[in-house]
């Protein structure tokens, strides 16, 4: 006899994923693994106990769950066959259902359907656009090329008379490579008047022999050929994805097999191995930090900037913005180098030389104490932005200690002991960094015989007198990097 068990009708019935193992034996009862003790051989008990067990997880006002609900049916009347029902996607929530019913629906489906080792029964009505299909275009975005999909139409003796869905089961208008199964199922006014599973099937072959459309198919289509189909295409799924799945088996038995080797000889008080841990540990920090700053880190954060992304964007975008608001007026300036040009003559006239003669009237060219005097006034602004450009890269590399030290977080003394001595060290670099900046001068670098000197800022250098004048083999650039050379 053919056995109806499952719960039907109107709104979101199926709650609960329901794994379904049919698995062919001589005698015929159901079990859960919720109770497997208790073998259940009248079928209307089971339905009870799936709409019981729904609703002493998820409620009895519609709520849901992703938690599955596991029953084995033994029949001499089945094929071996593992079926998942999953809940109908709904679109807008009703009684205890969240507002974000449809995202929860989906994701419990994806769980299921993107495993590599499914199948996808992708159900959708006839009487609906198959575009349109909810099944369908989940079914796409984890079987793109539709190699696990297999399509089952129903709902066919439902059509709009004049209109059939031959080109879909014919797989002519959206091809799958497992193709597309028509099913009539019954109504649920068959399903309340009791309707026998046995006379549905009959009814549902004659209407697929009766049709015009389907007569040529009728040996493909219909509820046996589906069952069929799912017997056949799964065992030859399995029988594809079993020598990777060995692959896989085997290679995570190796690697534990590997692992227990090395329990074998562990000594919990042996210090080498806390030291070889602790070094592990100092060495990851190292890394992460540095894949941090120079941008190839394994994890990329795709909601802000972080590490060297932020140090880059502190230099070539918020240093440049703190130097364009610095005010600069013009006329003041053009007066002070004309007080400086005439200071630097005194009494005489400007254009005059020492010791008699005369240059041109003009003062065609600025004389160098008068250009070093303007220039090293206005460098003195550049120190406030700089400073301030120094603070917050700081600021961003103690940031980033902290992020690699968030892996240090089971042993806190060392995560403590680890941010302290680095951000130590990187406030004694602040302060010879602020040093250098603050202490950083202008002088004048001959360039060539009867050309003018190029101005360059510089830091003293350790090993020379910052004051002393300079040489001709000193016409090369400084140890420490120039931050704006002048124009000659």
């Amino acid at each position: 006899p053919r056995r109806d068990f499952l719960p039907r009708g109107s709104g979101i019935v199926t709650r609960r994923p329901l794994i379904l193992q049919l698995i062919f034996s001589k005698t015929e009862y159901a079990e859960f693994l919720h109770c497997k003790s208790k073998k259940f051989t009248d079928f209307d008990e089971v339905r009870q106990e799936i709409e019981a067990e729904t609703d002493r997880v998820t409620g009895t006002n519609k709520g849901i769950s992703p938690v599955p609900i596991n029953l084995r049916v033994y029949s001499p009347h089945v094929l071996n066959l593992t079926l998942i029902d999953l809940p109908g996607i709904t679109k807008v929530p009703v009684g205890d259902q969240p507002q974000d019913i449809e995202y929860q629906i989906k994701d419990m489906i994806l769980q299921f359907i993107s495993r590599e080792s499914s199948l996808i029964l992708a159900v959708t009505p006839a009487n609906m656009d198959l575009a349109n299909s909810d099944a369908l275009k989940m079914a796409k975005e984890v079987d793109p090329q539709g190699l696990r999909t297999i399509g089952v139409i129903t709902k066919l003796d439902l059509m709009d008379e004049g209109t059939d869905a031959r080109d879909v089961l014919e797989n002519k208008l959206l091809p799958l490579r497992r193709g597309y199964i028509g099913v009539v199922n019954r109504s649920q006014k068959d399903i309340d008047g009791k309707k026998d599973i046995r006379a549905a099937l009959a009814a549902e072959r004659k209407f697929f022999l009766s049709h015009p459309a389907y007569r040529h198919m009728a040996d493909r289509m219909g509820t046996p050929h589906l069952q069929k189909v799912l017997n056949q295409q799964l065992t030859n799924h399995i029988r594809e994805t079993l020598p990777s799945l060995r692959s896989k088996l085997q290679s995570q038995l190796l690697s534990l097999e590997k692992e227990v080797e090395e329990y074998k000889n562990f000594r919990p008080d042996d210090p080498t191995r806390k030291t070889k841990a602790l070094l592990q540990m100092v060495q990851q920090f190292g890394v992460d930090f540095e894949k941090r700053i120079e941008g190839s880190g394994d994890q990329v954060d795709t909601l802000e900037l972080s590490g060297g992304a932020r140090i880059n964007r502190i230099f070539h975008e918020r240093f440049p913005f703190e130097l364009v608001k610095m005010e600069f007026d013009e006329k003041d300036l053009r007066r002070e180098i004309s007080y400086a040009i005439k200071n630097i003559h005194g009494v005489r006239q400007v254009g005059e030389r020492r010791g008699g003669g005369s240059c041109s009237p003009t003062g065609l060219f600025t004389p160098d104490l008068a250009f070093e005097a303007i220039v090293k006034k206005q460098v003195v602004k550049l120190k406030e932005p700089c400073l301030k450009c120094v603070d917050l890269v700081i600021q961003e590399l103690i940031n980033t200690v902290r992020q690699c030290t968030s892996k240090l977080g089971s042993y806190p003394r060392l995560r403590e002991e680890t941010e302290r001595i680095v951000t130590t060290h990187i406030r004694e670099r602040e302060g010879k960094t602020k040093d250098q900046v603050s202490s950083r001068h202008l002088r004048l670098w001959p360039r060539e015989p009867g050309k003018k000197p190029l101005a360059v800022l510089h830091a003293p250098s350790p090993t020379r007198d910052p004051e002393a004048p300079s040489r001709g083999g000193d016409a090369v650039a400084p140890a420490s990097p120039p931050l704006s050379p002048a124009s000659p």
